[in-house]
């Protein structure tokens, strides 16, 4: 503050105008920024939401807008620039998102769409370096003006420094004071470094130059009057400043009117402390509405940051190594682009964390999206390669469909059959071409075998009746033995053979209740048979006596041990074959039969024996 006494004393910066300095000169904490959102060509990546503003409707506008401020040279703020990068690229992606829509519309796999390159983001870029390019100039053409404004007001300083060293150069001075105080308004921005310290430096000097003035009264109290008005009104500019509702706006205006105070002119001692005191008083409550709007700013940025921060978490961790199907993948990227969309409602972050975030998610988000090409990637080369094959197999089965050879062919297609069915699955779009290729050359050799086969199949029927009819006949002779039976038997049996094919799927059936009919009655026969049999022998043992029963017995006892030898062979060899032996069931079979033939003999003999043995006790008790 630039003010003094009437009486000449200087009035010191206390400890109040420090403290209202460092408030008023202190700017606030940037916001941060949210960056151009996901401006690649994928249109499943996420595009920020415009400012709620009129924007350009078109590219092509974005871009006239860019050259007019090359062409024109106007100046765009960074929040201008953000804003119509980010319009392009949801414009862009707008157009991406559209011809992707088309393209499956027309039949085409969504994980094969390919987006065309744009022909107008080079002259977008182009235009964007241009502006880069002004703005850096301009920003040294500030930085040169800065330090010209620096070496003006020093010199201005040590101007007023000169004119404060005598009463007489201050009386001399006091209407080039003036101007220079004018001049000393006029010239703006220095170097933020040394802003402070050049302002306490010229309010030093004016100071000690009002201290050494030695005009009338007069013109000193108008001075102090006239400035004491300009006060008054800043304060209650300050004062105005607590009802507006736009704090960021309140803020601004108060450095203005801040300015403005420190390049005002001193007002009377008795009312310094009390002016002074209204401006701060008034600028304490717009400092402190400034930075609790910063506050509940943070506080949101951090809720916020949390918010994205679980955004990221959910796409990092999604489980895409159980997507096996095009829906499971579907759904998979309509989560994803639900969380996208979710981001763009979300606000900034804290600055520090903002671009680091956004590249969190965005790198989940592209390797979602390459994860998701690389399977579909996969998906076409397997796909691609059943497709060979299952050609490879429609052309072995066209070229079978017409052959002749029933029984090898069938077999040939069979196996073909269970090859197709091995062979993993083709492109939607083809899988029933190339399933009907197949059945249908299939179809018709099997088509055609059955209307060969036609006939067998009723001569087949027709053997199928005669069998159940020869079936009936051995069933009756097996119920009702009859004299001739084992004539009968043998003449089904011839008729059974002279019979021919049966349907396959009975044949098996049909053949063993055959064979279980002719042993039922061949064994009841045989069964009579050896009852006639030993009828005669004991007839015969009846008519003899003496010695020719001995002998009869004696033969009959070697014949029985030979037959118990011959047994205990069979079951040794038997026993042999079902320990160490692979060859067939049948050779087991067959000496298992042979085995029991010889017991039934065995037991012959020895009823035989049995007779024997009573003939002679029965002669001997004779005697």
């Amino acid at each position: 503050m630039d003010e003094i006494m009437h009486n000449g004393t200087p009035v010191p910066q206390d400890e109040a105008a420090e403290q209202l300095t460092a408030e008023t000169t202190q700017q606030p904490a940037p916001i941060a920024e949210q960056p151009a959102e996901f401006t690649d060509s994928n249109p499943e990546t996420l595009s920020p939401e415009p400012a709620p503003r009129t924007d350009p409707a078109t590219k092509q506008e974005v871009i006239e807008r860019l050259k007019t401020i090359v062409y024109e040279g106007a100046q765009a703020d960074r929040s201008e620039l953000e804003r119509l990068k980010m319009i392009y690229y949801r414009l862009h992606n707008a157009a991406v998102a559209e011809a992707r829509e088309q393209f499956i519309a027309n039949g085409g796999a969504p994980e094969a769409f390919m987006p065309q390159p744009d022909p107008e983001e080079e002259n977008f870029k182009a235009q964007m370096s241009l502006i880069r390019e002004m703005k850096a100039k301009a920003a040294e053409e500030q930085e040169r003006e800065k330090q010209a404004n620096l070496q003006r007001k020093q010199q201005i300083i040590e101007r007023i420094k000169a004119m404060a060293v005598s009463p007489e150069e201050a009386d001399k001075g006091y209407d080039e004071l003036k101007k220079l105080q004018e001049e000393w308004k006029e010239i703006k921005n220095v170097p933020a470094e040394n802003a402070t310290e050049l302002w306490k430096n010229y309010q030093l000097y004016v100071e000690q130059y009002y201290d050494q003035l030695r005009l009338n009264h007069e013109m000193r109290a108008y001075d102090f009057k006239k400035n004491l008005e300009i006060k008054t009104q800043l304060c209650e500019a300050a004062e105005k400043l607590a009802a507006m509702d736009d704090v960021i706006a309140a803020f601004h205006q108060l450095q203005t009117l801040h300015q403005e105070y420190r390049e005002t002119g001193p007002v009377a001692k008795e009312l310094r402390d009390e002016i002074w005191k209204r401006f701060k008083d008034a600028s304490t409550v717009v400092n402190k509405r400034h930075q609790q709007h910063f506050e509940e700013l943070k506080a949101q940025e951090e809720q916020n940051l949390a918010r994205k921060t679980e955004l990221c978490e959910k796409v990092e961790t999604l489980r895409t190594d159980e997507a096996r199907t095009y829906q499971q993948w579907d759904e998979l990227t309509q989560q994803v682009l639900a969380w996208q969309a979710e981001w763009k409602t979300i606000g900034f972050t804290p600055r520090k964390v903002n671009n680091e975030i956004f590249e969190r998610f965005r790198a989940a988000c592209d390797a979602f999206f390459q994860q998701k090409t690389s399977y579909f990637k996969d998906m076409r080369e397997t796909l691609a390669a059943n497709l060979a094959a299952k050609n490879s197999l429609i052309a072995q089965a066209e070229e079978l469909k017409d052959s002749t050879d029933w029984a090898a062919t069938t077999q040939k297609l069979v196996e073909l059959q269970k090859q197709w069915k091995q062979t993993g699955p083709v492109a939607h779009k083809v899988s029933d071409a190339v399933w009907k290729r197949f059945n249908d050359a299939c179809n018709a050799f099997f088509n055609r075998k059955a209307e060969q086969n036609a006939g067998q199949r009723k001569e087949e029927e027709a053997n199928l009746a005669r069998k159940n009819e020869i079936l009936a006949q051995l069933e009756k002779l097996a119920a009702e033995p009859a004299a001739d039976q084992l004539q009968a038997v043998r003449a089904l049996q011839a008729e059974w053979q002279e019979v021919g094919h049966v349907p396959f799927r009975k044949k098996e059936k049909m053949y063993r209740r055959y064979r279980e009919l002719c042993d039922t009655i061949y064994n009841a026969l045989h069964e009579n048979a050896g009852r006639r049999h030993m009828d005669n022998f004991r007839r015969n043992v009846a008519e003899k006596e003496g010695n020719e029963l001995t002998r009869e017995r004696t033969r009959l006892l070697n014949a029985l041990e030979a037959k118990k030898q011959e047994i205990q062979n069979y079951e040794t060899n038997l026993t042999f074959f079902r320990a160490s032996s692979k060859k067939g069931n049948s050779l087991v079979a067959d000496i298992e039969k042979k085995l029991a033939r010889l017991k039934e003999d065995l037991a012959l003999m020895q009823q035989k024996v049995k007779a024997v043995n009573e003939q002679i006790n029965s002669a001997s008790q004779k005697d």
